[in-house]
């Protein structure tokens, strides 16, 4: 792979036991396995497959994505939008707001940019002057492309706009009911804008731990979602598409009748935080596909010390956990700080590791950890005895704009 050292490129067929450490390595088989029955599960309950790029911020991930039967990716930031178009992926939403002109300004040449391809860019907004901005954006950018040489579609290209709805996240949204509805009288005011429906993601739900919770919590989203549509039709406009949901709860969009797209992305990883979920047994058994591969530097009588530390993976949703191969590890990880992780015996029969000896850790959250590495080992054959098939570069590393 271009720009990669060359103690990387390398590794191609090598034995898993040659990778370095710390690294981020990618089960290559847990991974296809996991997104076949997503794909599965997407095509019984006929409803659209729109994964979130942001888990992987990978092209080559994105498109086997998209292969395998979504129908494009998500992004959060517009520069995740533009790392996905220019490595060819053309139908992409940015599900979050955009404010700032100059970024408005980029989402209106991603739009153009796409639309020789036969692809489409959308966007969230939750405010009227988010409408507003998007809007002049876009009619400057048609202006522009008047006045040079652009195709007759880049001149005439239209952006699909999600009117966000808060259905219990607190973060971004206007309240569902009347305010959505006047955002979406607002798009359809303007000839460049295409009111497509509704953003209806319900983040907490997706870690309620007990099936009961996320169910409950997703019937409240789905009773707000409900009564936005049924007010928007009184207004003739239909909100086409809802889309949402994550990878803990869905099963329960999917099988609302409300919901037609599921954003759901860390089930193509997963991680320690959604793997203490109860799970829903109308739900897929996904596995753990994405490890830190460590080893030990350091032994003393009370505890062993990796060279997995904070820098090698995110904290924010917990420390993250030994794995084991055939049963409990025996053994519970410890803050140790940047560079160091503190191995324990989680039992006084447990040995602890010895030196050198080499572990796997599986991240507390998948996103944040992918984003610390500049690129993802995939492995074939399992992490015992496998071997290395692919270097998966972490394109959009660092795309925070």
């Amino acid at each position: 792979m271009n720009n990669l050292p060359a103690r990387l490129s390398e590794l191609i067929g090598k034995p898993v036991h040659d990778i370095d450490t710390p690294a981020l390595v990618i089960d290559l088989d847990a991974m296809k396995r996991n997104l076949v029955r997503m794909a599965e599960f997407t095509k019984k309950h006929q409803i659209r497959w729109r994964p979130h790029a942001k888990l992987h911020k990978s092209v080559v991930l994105a498109k086997m994505q998209i292969k395998a039967g979504a129908v494009g990716v998500c992004v959060q930031k517009t520069a995740e939008a533009e790392i996905m178009v220019a490595g060819g992926v053309y139908n992409v939403y940015i599900s979050n707001q955009v404010i700032a002109p100059a970024k408005l300004a980029r989402v209106a040449a991603l739009t153009q940019a796409v639309a020789s391809h036969g692809g489409q860019i959308a966007l969230a907004v939750d405010s009227l002057e988010g409408v507003k901005r998007l809007a002049l954006a876009m009619t400057e950018a048609r202006t522009s492309a008047r006045s040079g040489t652009a195709s007759a579609a880049s001149t005439a290209t239209v952006i699909d706009v999600f009117v966000e709805i808060d259905v219990g996240q607190g973060r971004c949204g206007v309240a569902p009911g009347e305010a959505a509805v006047t955002l979406a009288l607002e798009i359809r005011k303007h000839p460049a804008l295409r009111f497509a429906g509704l953003q209806a993601y319900h983040g907490k739900a997706q870690h309620l731990r007990s099936a009961v919770e996320r169910r409950m919590a997703s019937a409240s989203a789905m009773k707000a979602v409900e009564m936005t549509c049924q007010l928007l039709k009184a207004q003739g406009i239909a909100a086409k598409l809802v889309t949402g949901a994550g990878t803990g709860s869905f099963a329960l969009e999917a099988a609302s009748g409300i919901y037609g797209e599921l954003q759901a992305g860390s089930f193509m990883f997963m991680d320690v935080d959604y793997a203490q979920n109860e799970r829903d047994p109308a739900q897929p058994q996904f596995e753990h596909a994405l490890f830190v591969k460590t080893q030990v530097i350091s032994t003393h009588d009370s505890h062993s010390v990796c060279d997995a530390g904070h820098k090698s993976h995110a904290i924010d949703s917990g420390l993250p956990k030994v794995h084991a191969f055939d049963s409990k590890s025996g053994l519970d990880y410890f803050n140790g700080g940047d560079e160091h992780g503190i191995l324990r015996p989680a039992a006084d029969s447990t040995r602890l590791p010895g030196l050198g000896q080499l572990l796997w850790l599986i991240p507390g959250h998948c996103d944040p950890t992918v984003n610390l590495h500049d690129v993802m080992i995939g492995v074939s054959g399992g992490l015992r005895g496998g071997v290395v098939e692919r270097l998966i570069r972490v394109d959009a590393r660092g795309a925070m704009t």
